[in-house]
């Protein structure tokens, strides 16, 4: 019996199907084998666009060439997608008469790539646990295989880009949540409708958790532009193992060289088997911090900008996550004009019992929100819940909790 394969659904010979098969193609793997086994009708896998708002279907290999050009786009809001998104639980109704309609979630270390969706005769337990390994293992897929495709990133536009949006769009991390045994992340950026330069960034290594967040100045082009000098820089220095104090001065000097102008940006390091943070504040707005039901901004010195022609001395800073908080990053999209209206506390606190994906898509919607759907800069949020560092393994309902709702 292979992985997985006390059901008989034979994961290891779908992912070897999939690995055998082109990259645009991979996906029907999965879907042949759920119809082979299962009788199952209409299945589909369907992503999540690059806002949180839309879900589109992604057509089975060749039906673009027979006419099916056009996605099918859904509005998330409301529909049985965000149900089971939100809750990563697999969600069960009737089909009118046709058999049962089972939708699961397809994620990867807290990353809701998309659902899964299919027709099924009949379901017993049997029949679920198998639908959500596939949807589990259909998510290994897909990240392995959007590096040798643009089908996944074509499929997440549900509007066109510019050439700065484009340059924006690669500099953040591929995935926008993950999870871990010590914590939980997640980022999004909703950019305005001229480009203002945001990016967040993080990287986990075995020990430590980097964070950033940096919002270049200008926008459109020259914003996009000196984004990538500054994000290049500090990854730069981090992959080169030097701390945050290099690292800002790594940054600034790049942009100082190039001549581009200014960025602001904060910098964490969180040291996993403590809680331990050390961070460098350039020019960025103060960290909120959500304790024991309290909101409160965590006022730390406040260092000139990256790239600012002036002497300027980089300060790293340390204060301490306990078991429960919840950090919460922004940019001055978040505050600034129309945004000034949002009630950040407010929302903070009202989101506290859900997932950071989740807080993340309610802060940036509200933004979207409170500029009637036309930012003027960009508004981008990471949101890091801090579970402490003795709380053992990480355990996940992504792909593999089979309670029908």
């Amino acid at each position: 019996m292979g992985v997985f394969d006390e059901d008989g659904l034979g994961l290891d010979e779908v992912l070897r199907a999939a690995e055998d098969a082109a990259p645009v193609e991979s996906v029907d793997v999965v879907a042949r084998n759920l119809e082979k086994r299962y009788s199952a009708a209409q299945v589909s896998f369907l992503l999540v666009d690059m806002l949180g708002r839309e879900a589109v279907r992604l057509p089975r290999a060749g039906t673009a060439a027979r006419g099916r050009d056009e996605p099918e786009r859904m509005e998330l809001a409301g529909s049985v997608y965000d149900l089971v998104l939100r809750s990563q639980r697999l969600h069960q109704e009737d089909d009118g008469g046709a058999g049962c309609r089972l939708v699961a979630p397809v994620t990867n270390r807290g990353d809701c790539i998309g659902v899964l969706e299919m027709v099924v005769p009949q379901v017993d337990d049997t029949v679920r646990a198998a639908v959500a390994r596939a949807a589990h293992a259909l998510a290994y897929i897909v990240v392995t295989d959007r590096r040798f495709t643009d089908l996944y990133h074509s499929g997440r536009r549900t509007t066109a880009m510019s050439l700065a949006a484009e340059i924006q769009h690669q500099l953040l991390p591929s995935a926008p949540c993950c999870e871990a045994a010590q914590f939980t992340l997640a980022g999004g950026l909703a950019p305005a409708d001229d480009i203002g330069g945001d990016t967040y960034d993080y990287a986990l290594d075995e020990d430590v958790l980097h964070l950033s967040i940096t919002d270049a100045m200008g926008h459109d082009t020259a914003s996009a532009l000196l984004a990538t000098l500054t994000v290049n820089a500090l990854r730069g220095a981090r992959r080169a193992g030097r701390g945050l104090f290099d690292q800002a001065n790594a940054a600034h000097h790049a942009i100082m060289t190039a001549g581009r102008g200014m960025t602001t940006g904060q910098l964490l390091r969180v040291e996993l088997d403590s809680g331990a943070v050390e961070l460098v504040n350039a020019g960025h707005p103060w960290p909120l911090r959500l304790r024991d039901g309290r909101i409160e901004e965590l006022p730390l010195k406040v260092n000139l900008p990256f790239g600012v022609p002036a002497p300027v001395a980089y300060e790293v800073q340390r204060f301490h996550l306990e078991p429960g908080d919840r950090l919460v990053l922004i940019t001055d999209g978040m505050l600034d004009r129309e945004a000034a209206a949002i009630d950040l506390p407010a929302l903070i606190k009202d989101t506290g019992d859900e997932h950071p994906r989740e807080v993340v898509r309610t802060l940036t919607t509200a933004a979207v929100d409170a500029y009637g759907g036309s930012l003027a800069d960009d508004a981008t949020t990471l949101v890091l819940d801090w579970h402490g560092s003795h709380s053992g393994l990480r355990t996940t309902c992504g792909g593999s909790n089979t309670n029908a709702r």
